[in-house]
């Protein structure tokens, strides 16, 4: 029993929900630093469930689209379907089940919510067939991924607001920027195998000067969100971490050496949104 546990928190990367899992506390907390109330934290309990079963649906079902490409990549080769670890049918259940609790827990939050969990679970599953018809693939799992601080800020106030939307676009084009680094392993096989992506069309350096591009974005967005939230220095104290992390990326990975691209997407990337997200929530407690 341990072991299939293990074999499904493998499947779905379920360490990696250290990148968007933060920002959606930013968007929690966020809502209750707008309004007079104490945090309900059955409704916490409640999102951070929505989180889980919808990254699991998407991951599952991403490497069910993708275990043919899998099977033939020496990088993903080893992955639990191509390897026989999980059968094609347990996976599928796997992700049926996981979208219908999705779907179902949203149903207990606010009508909102649960009437956009469809258009929200669509997003993050048509993901996996984007690299076979666009390069720009990468924003749109960076899309998938910003719906987290303003789904959580949705799940509390029912209505929208324009800071957990800046929220999301900073999301969405850090994750957009840091794809495309991490897609440099695959520039060959994706171009041999006619699947895009940004590093296949563009070249190495081509793809880090669109990643340097989309981090700059999303690191003025940090800015203009701190400014018009009218946040206090330990989120400028974040804001700093942040920016600086993003920038390590693109001293770690060069044209012509990506042997430091796992450094680069999971270290960095994971320390900058738990920090910033730190620093986020201090600074809403505090103001």
């Amino acid at each position: 029993m341990f072991f299939k546990v293990k074999n499904y928190l493998s499947l779905v990367k379920f360490s990696h929900t250290i990148f968007a899992m933060p920002f959606a506390l930013i968007g929690y907390f966020f809502a209750y630093y707008k309004l007079p109330l104490n945090p309900d934290w059955w409704l916490f309990f409640k999102v951070i469930l929505c989180m889980v079963f919808a990254r699991n649906a998407a991951m599952s079902f991403n490497r069910i689209a993708d275990r043919h490409f899998d099977k033939l990549n020496p990088r993903t080769s080893g992955r639990e379907i191509p390897r026989g670890i999980l059968s094609f049918k347990s996976v599928l259940v796997f992700t049926l089940a996981n979208s219908a609790l999705f779907i179902f827990t949203t149903y207990f939050i606010n009508p909102l919510v649960f009437y956009l969990s469809p258009i929200a679970l669509a997003i993050v599953l048509f993901y996996s067939y984007t690299k076979r018809f666009t390069m720009f693939s990468h924003l749109i799992l960076g899309l998938g991924l910003s719906l987290a601080p303003i789904g959580a800020y949705l799940s509390v106030t029912g209505k929208f607001d324009i800071i957990p939307v800046l929220y999301s676009l900073l999301v969405m084009f850090w994750v957009a920027g840091f794809d495309i680094i991490y897609a440099l392993q695959d520039e060959e096989f994706d171009r041999n195998t006619k699947l895009h992506s940004i590093p296949a069309a563009l070249g190495a350096r081509g793809a880090l000067i669109i990643a340097l591009v989309l981090h700059f974005i999303s690191a003025l967005l940090v800015v203009v969100i701190g400014f018009m939230a009218g946040f206090n220095f330990y989120y400028w104290i974040g804001a700093v971490i942040f920016i600086s992390l993003m920038v390590l990326q693109h001293f770690l990975v060069r044209p012509t050496d990506i042997s430091k691209v796992n450094m680069a997407f999971a270290t960095t990337n994971g320390m900058a949104s738990l920090l910033f997200s730190l620093f986020n929530i201090i600074s809403m407690l505090t103001c």
